[in-house]
């Protein structure tokens, strides 16, 4: 069991960036998908999340609007689009998986299955 996340870079303002999430020996088919992001120095945000029961997302205030998750059930991923970044977006990526089943971002799922983290790098 276990989850890669993938697509981290060097990027400048105001540049985009894909993040992926790929799982391997189980299945992201239903199960709510958690992007999370920790600074150096600070503790760790919780960026946006894609139900694992109908597929709806709930996104964090400082990413609103202009990153969006989603998910591919045909290659057992999730993804994290980041548009018009800022170096306030600086920061190790991760990805995490709910326990169970069906559940949604709303009801605190139980995250936990987490990938190794991929590093964003927001400068000029």
């Amino acid at each position: 069991v276990q989850l890669q996340a993938s697509g981290g870079g060097v990027v400048q303002p105001g540049g985009s960036l894909r993040l992926s999430c790929e799982a391997s020996g189980f299945s992201l088919d239903y199960r709510t998908v958690g992007w999370f992001r920790q600074a150096p120095g600070k503790e760790r945000e919780w960026v946006a999340c894609i139900s694992g029961s109908d597929n709806s997302t709930v996104y964090g205030d400082s990413v609103k609007g202009r990153h969006t998750i989603s998910r591919d059930n045909t290659k057992n991923m999730t993804y994290l689009q980041m548009n018009f970044l800022e170096p306030e977006d600086t920061a190790v990526y991760y990805c995490a998986a709910d326990r169970w089943l069906y559940g949604r971002c709303v009801s605190e799922p139980d995250f936990t299955s987490w990938g190794q983290g991929t590093l964003v790098t927001v400068s000029s």
